[in-house]
């Protein structure tokens, strides 16, 4: 986050992955969390054959919103990192500027099968995250602003001068198999300049807190969840936002969310009860972190619940930000849009990542 302010009021995320997966069901689920005011949608990433990827789904979802960001889930262990990069460019235009990239590394002996090659486990998993990261974002960097001209009386399209070449090299020590990006990417600097990176708080340390923008912090229960916000934010400082990860299971349609929870397996925090009381929990808990990203447990139901009793009132209480018209994902978390590390002039103080 942006230390040359006081610190804003919060933002809240939503985790859309039980919205469906044809383009009426992205479609409708977006455009009801866009309505019920989330300052971002969220799409997880779990390989099901037919089923269109979390990046993909975000891409269908850019035209058709105008104020969420959408950030997908994008994995960096098994997915070539220069294409993960031009994905996530083309992310941010038909968005218009609203794309994220919510970093993943997890082990998948399955995932490994089908690229034909060996699975990644434990810190290794870490280091290809970190190579990832680096690697998107020099490719974003390697066309300047600028570089398009479109110069019809001399027929150039691009200054080619104002491309330039990756030239990443895994470092020594790497714990996987060792690869280069010579570069430049194949699409011109995503809008954002740099689409704001987010990591789990598993991944710091084999990923630098100065390499992400963000980092998404869970909890074995809700009441350890501000404790865990304010650990992480000893690590990684003021500059980077700190997430809140939130089960959430209400009350709803006649039914006690206990009775609802039976059969959820949640791995992280999980609120369960009333807007009422899950209003007054996000009121304390915004005091710690910069935004929540809430996993309903029932998108149909608890979506309806959320916009109808609890974003009003949160935003009544001065809890979270008004939604900006017009503004960009590196907008909510209160960056800068940083220059090219390979423009010609230099880049100003403070420029951002």
């Amino acid at each position: 986050m942006s230390t040359s302010s006081p610190r804003q009021a919060g933002f809240l995320a939503i985790e859309l992955d039980g919205a469906g997966w044809d383009g009426a069901d992205i479609t409708r689920a977006v455009l009801a969390a866009e309505s019920a005011g989330f300052h971002a949608a969220t799409f997880t990433d779990v390989p099901v054959p037919g089923r269109a990827n979390a990046l993909q789904r975000a891409a269908f979802a850019g035209p058709v919103s105008r104020t969420i960001a959408l950030v997908p889930e994008v994995d960096t262990v098994y997915t070539e990192p220069f294409h993960v990069s031009t994905q996530l460019a083309s992310l941010d235009y038909v968005s218009g500027g609203r794309g994220g990239w919510i970093v993943t590394a997890a082990e998948s002996p399955e995932a490994a099968a089908a690229v034909g090659r060996s699975s990644v486990t434990g810190a290794a998993l870490g280091q290809e995250a970190a190579a990832s990261i680096e690697v998107s974002r020099r490719l974003w960097d390697s066309w300047e602003d600028d570089a398009v001209i479109r110069d019809v009386a001399t027929g150039r399209y691009i200054d080619v001068d104002k491309l330039h070449y990756a030239d990443f090299e895994t470092p020594a020590g790497f714990a996987g198999t060792g690869y280069s990006v010579k570069g430049p990417s194949i699409i011109p600097r995503p809008l954002q300049g740099q689409l704001p990176v987010l990591v789990p708080a598993s991944l710091l340390g084999e990923v630098p807190a100065g390499a992400v923008d963000g980092v998404l912090v869970s909890a074995p229960a809700a009441e350890l969840l501000a404790a865990e916000v304010r650990d992480v934010r000893a690590q990684v400082g003021a500059a980077v936002a700190v997430v809140a990860e939130l089960d959430v299971v209400l009350d709803a349609r006649g039914q006690a969310a206990a009775g609802r929870l039976a059969g959820i397996d949640a791995d992280r925090a999980v609120y369960t009860g009333s807007a009422a009381g899950l209003t007054d929990f996000l009121t304390d808990l915004l005091k710690e972190a910069d935004g929540v990203r809430l996993h309903p447990a029932s998108l149909a139901v608890d979506l309806e619940e959320l916009g109808r009793l609890v974003l009003p009132e949160l935003r009544r209480r001065g809890a979270l930000r008004p939604v900006a018209q017009n503004g960009t994902f590196r907008d909510l978390l209160g960056l800068q849009r940083p220059v090219s590390r390979y423009a010609s002039a230099a880049a100003p103080a403070g420029a951002g990542k």
